[in-house]
């Protein structure tokens, strides 16, 4: 079958996921994108620009959307000639945290409500996503002065499910390799955005630092013009420990990072699965993570007393002890990395065919 796939911020992990359904499946996916930039406007008016790029959608048996396009408009403007329609949610504007010094715009919660009520199937893409959404949803509606359209949660609700990302793999990984020789290798691949909260991570190497513990840094993720100067800051104070900092040159260099390092620790305020995390984990890092967002549930629970803190006292002292003594969790290094292939593409792929197939049975 033929599906068009319609994503209005094609970078990040929205970019990996488009790209990597259409190349496993065994449908043929045609991705139609936009740059990752202007998100707002990206809502506002995506719609718009694909209705008029795509033309013709007679020969397309479904539409796949992430929740950055308004599928109301969309469909709208189809004048009842739109594919059954599936929507994806990375992430949603009811949950997602105001970016210092801008304000809550109300509008955008209501883009995801009104998508997802045009939607003939709606995917989150973990457990806790999908509770959060079902969780502030009443108190979003209800900030309405009247006429409070509560219908909607079971609406939306009878049309979700839950389905993982598939993560991309560069290789099949035996067990990680042994770490370099030399001071234990930390790893930050993750945006350069205040919700991955780099000031806490930043600070949490201070404290460490000033314990007399040796460490290496390595900083990548997509970071962008408007970063935060936190990273500037910290590639001064680390400057004698950083042996990367920025995006990785290819996939094979950033692959190569992971598999060197240690640990990848992530303070973010905002994360409802984790890519970048698997990803470390799959190639051999140890984790320490937030006890709250998706991590519980992505993270084996056997190992969250080692890998998962309470706070920001909390991480510190366990990334000293594991810097301290490597050898302590040295052992579950091949654990986990095994754990993270179910993850990859190729294991997920025909749960999300089977998800097609029945997108357009029953549209």
């Amino acid at each position: 079958m033929r599906f068009l796939f319609l994503e209005a911020f094609c970078g990040g992990s929205h970019r990996d996921f488009a790209e990597g359904l259409a190349a496993h499946s065994r449908h043929d996916i045609q991705v139609v994108s936009l740059p990752a930039r202007f998100w707002k406007w990206r809502m506002r008016g995506a719609a718009l620009y694909f209705l008029h790029t795509i033309g013709d959608l007679s020969g397309v048996d479904g539409i796949i959307t992430s929740g950055m396009m308004s599928l109301a408009d969309f469909t709208a403007l189809c004048g009842g000639h739109r594919p059954p329609a599936l929507v994806y949610f990375h992430e949603n504007q009811l949950t997602y945290p105001v970016a210092p010094g801008e304000q809550v715009d109300l509008q955008f919660g209501f883009t995801d409500i009104t998508t997802a009520l045009s939607a003939d199937r709606i995917l989150f893409n973990s457990r806790f996503h999908k509770d959060q959404f079902f969780e502030v949803l009443p108190g979003f509606i209800g900030r309405m002065p009247e006429f409070k359209p509560f219908w909607v949660m079971d609406a939306i609700r009878e049309k979700c499910g839950v389905l993982y990302p598939g993560c991309h793999f560069t290789e099949t990984v035996a067990d990680p390799p042994p770490l370099p020789p030399g001071p234990p290798l930390i790893i930050w691949n993750h945006r350069w955005e205040f919700d991955k909260n780099p000031h806490a991570f930043f600070d949490a190497l201070d404290q460490v630092a000033r314990q007399g513990i040796d460490f290496r840094l390595a900083i990548m993720g997509e970071n962008f013009a408007a970063a935060p100067r936190i990273f500037d800051d910290a590639r001064s104070r680390f400057a004698d420990r950083i042996v990367q900092f920025g995006y990785a040159a290819s996939r094979v260099d950033y692959t190569d990072w992971l598999r060197r390092g240690f640990v990848v620790v992530s303070c973010a305020i905002q994360e409802n699965f984790g890519i970048a995390v698997v990803e470390a984990m799959r190639h051999g890092c140890l984790p320490l993570l937030p006890r709250r967002l998706a991590y519980p549930e992505i993270l084996p629970k056997e190992f969250h007393a080692d890998f998962l803190y309470r706070d920001d006292d909390d991480l510190v002292y366990k990334l000293a002890a594991m810097l301290r003594s490597p050898a302590d969790v040295m052992q579950h290094r091949p654990v986990l990395s095994a754990m993270m292939a179910r993850h990859a593409w190729p294991a997920v792929i025909d749960r999300y065919d089977r998800e097609l197939e029945r997108l357009t049975e029953d549209g």
